[in-house]
């Protein structure tokens, strides 16, 4: 039997993550991870989410009130594009 892994605290975030700091970084369960469209990285047996692409996922989400393609309720209303 082996024992659990330690949470490993770091003063920086590492380049390369594993599932569990991957989803710790973005704020989300490992399950949720799982379930998004974030690419891995192969290095060995282990796959890997790289800082850079949970940043740039987490950079894509819409805010608040905007739609998806970025232009917001009112946009929508009026007929404007984004």
């Amino acid at each position: 039997m082996t024992a659990p892994r330690a949470r490993i605290d770091h003063a920086f975030a590492p380049r390369l993550m594993p599932a569990d700091e991957a989803a710790h970084y973005l704020g989300v369960s490992p399950s949720m991870l799982r379930q998004l469209d974030i690419p891995r990285k192969p290095l060995g047996a282990k796959r890997l989410y790289d800082r850079l692409d949970l940043d740039r996922f987490a950079s894509d989400l819409p805010y608040e009130g905007e739609s998806a393609g970025g232009a917001n309720g009112c946009d929508d209303i009026f007929g404007a594009s984004g």
